[in-house]
């Protein structure tokens, strides 16, 4: 008896022995971060790629021929409303402005004579001492000299406007091109073309919309939920091709009036300040319009989101650390952090860095942490 029970003693003691030995070789479990959705109200954007343009431009011609005596700008300055750009040679325009002058002092003259000449044969019809012919004739003569008077004061504005036109001055203030045309080149009248200026401040931006945001927004702005371009337009976002993020704001201010049949598109313009003269015409950008109204979203780093087969699906932790998988609809990013459109409440606690050493039904070592509401870039 006394051996069996020896023997007893020591299979429990190796049995023990084993028992701690397995508690010891059994894995941990996984450490991960875990935190709940940021939940706020938010609005989705959708986002178009589109090309500035000018809103005013002009070709700048010449309205009077002549040799191009003098240029007064340098390329690619700006320009103000009115600032002269070209002299033509106005040696010219001055001699026919002097002859017309002269023309009109002549004809003056001739009008004056013929009146005083009309004047006395008038007086003298009444006393019966000239004829009714000789007293129409000088009636006649009188009102010949009044019409080469008109004529000679409008050829005299006529050759005064010349002689203004052979100074080019820009007619819009903007950004002028090179010179192209150089010092001593004869000029034709509105045919050669000088150089050419466009605005800068504010700018238009052109882009188009596919038929079913188009819709979209409209329903929208019919039920009173979003503005139109017709009362008050709506809010536009820029982000440049070298930008990670919307750095300017703008106005939707026209919208075409028919889709285009070919590619199911219509033409729509923002505007925009550029008081920094960054933006300039021929620029690709991208405009961010209002795609909802606001709504309560659910916003969760991009790095929680995993991949099962064909879904997309966020995990979740329990009150008793055991994880679950929870499949969810991913929408656009806002702030940094992507929105769930379906799949979450808001009010669960998921996995949000380390989903690679999770899988479902297993228990995690949750580490807390708190998003906050807009993520910075380096953390997006």
């Amino acid at each position: 008896m006394v051996r069996l029970s020896g023997i007893a003693t020591c299979f429990a003691v190796f049995v023990g022995l084993c028992d701690a030995v397995a508690l010891a070789q059994a894995p941990l479990p996984p450490a991960v971060t875990v935190a709940k959705p940021v939940v706020k109200e938010i609005t989705e954007w959708d986002d178009f790629i589109g090309r500035f343009e000018a809103i005013n431009q002009v070709d700048i011609r010449a309205r009077v021929s002549g040799y191009l005596d003098k240029v007064h700008f340098q390329d690619g300055s700006m320009v103000a409303a009115g600032a002269p750009l070209f002299t033509i040679d106005q040696r010219p325009y001055q001699a026919a402005l002097e002859q017309a002058e002269a023309t009109v002092a002549s004809g003056q003259v001739g009008v004056d004579f013929s009146s005083s000449d009309l004047e006395r044969a008038e007086s003298l019809r009444r006393t019966g001492n000239i004829s009714e012919q000789l007293l129409d004739q000088r009636r006649s003569t009188y009102r010949t000299a009044r019409a080469e008077l008109d004529r000679a004061r409008a050829a005299l504005r006529q050759a005064r406007l010349d002689l203004e036109f052979t100074s080019i001055k820009a007619p819009i203030a903007g950004r002028i091109s090179r010179k192209l045309v150089s010092e001593g080149n004869l000029i034709n009248a509105n045919q050669t073309v000088l150089t050419n200026i466009v605005s800068l401040d504010p700018i238009h931006f052109y882009f188009d919309v596919d038929e079913r945001s188009y819709l979209a927004y409209s329903r929208q702005a019919a039920g009173g939920t979003q503005t139109s371009t017709e009362t008050a337009p709506n809010k536009v976002q820029l982000t440049m091709t070298d930008e990670g993020e919307a750095r300017r704001e703008g106005r939707l201010d026209f919208l075409d009036n028919r889709l285009d049949a070919a590619s199911g598109t219509i033409r729509a313009r923002a505007i925009f300040d550029n008081k920094d003269l960054f933006l300039k015409p021929g620029l690709f950008g991208r405009v961010s319009l209002s795609g909802s109204n606001p709504y309560q979203g659910v916003l969760i780093p991009d790095e929680a989101v995993g991949n099962d087969q064909d879904r997309r699906v966020v995990y979740v932790v329990g009150a008793d650390n055991s994880v679950s998988i929870r499949p969810v609809r991913p929408g656009p990013k806002i702030d940094g952090y992507r929105v769930i459109r379906t799949g979450l409440k808001g009010d669960e606690t998921i996995v949000v860095n380390g989903i690679v050493r999770v899988r479902p039904g297993i228990k995690v070592a949750p580490q807390m942490t708190t998003l906050p509401p807009i993520r910075e870039r380096n953390g997006s």
